[in-house]
């Protein structure tokens, strides 16, 4: 059951139509612990928020959380209230964020590093996080190209 009090940011007609190609949508515990995270971690701009849906830019990621009391009517509103693992088996990836600086906010705020920054084979620096619903966050920039690449 909804928890917002008061008119929504906008409409979400609206706002569905305005969305990227492409968007994530998180399924979460708590929008303002959620917040938190994808704000002093990642460095996210939060568009709105409430109780029960925030909407933010992560890098240039369209992101959007909801919180699991919005999908009462949904099938997956059963294991969302168990707790169940969520996230496994799935790797959100942010390009064009520091990945150093992201541990470090990970690290004062607590947020579990899974892998620490490290430049990659793959021509990148990143580092993975997760995030306090258990999503994991692979967030990182470029490498210069090595000499004769």
């Amino acid at each position: 059951m909804k928890q917002r009090t008061g008119d929504p940011w906008k409409p979400a007609d609206r706002y569905g139509r305005e969305l990227p190609a492409f968007t994530v949508n998180l399924i979460v515990r708590d929008v303002s612990r959620a917040v938190g995270f994808q704000t002093e971690v990642l460095a996210a701009t939060v568009h709105y928020s409430d109780a029960d849906f925030a909407a933010l830019n992560v890098g240039s990621v369209e992101l959007m959380l909801h919180a699991d009391h919005t999908y009462d009517k949904h099938p997956w509103y059963a294991p969302l209230t168990r707790g169940e693992r969520r996230g496994l088996g799935a790797e959100l990836r942010v390009f064009g964020v520091d990945p150093d600086a992201v541990e470090r906010r990970a690290r004062t705020r607590g947020s579990s590093i899974i892998q620490p920054a490290t430049t990659k084979a793959h021509g990148w620096r990143e580092v993975m996080v997760e995030d306090p619903d258990g999503y994991l966050w692979a967030v990182g920039v470029p490498t210069p190209p090595k000499p004769g690449s």
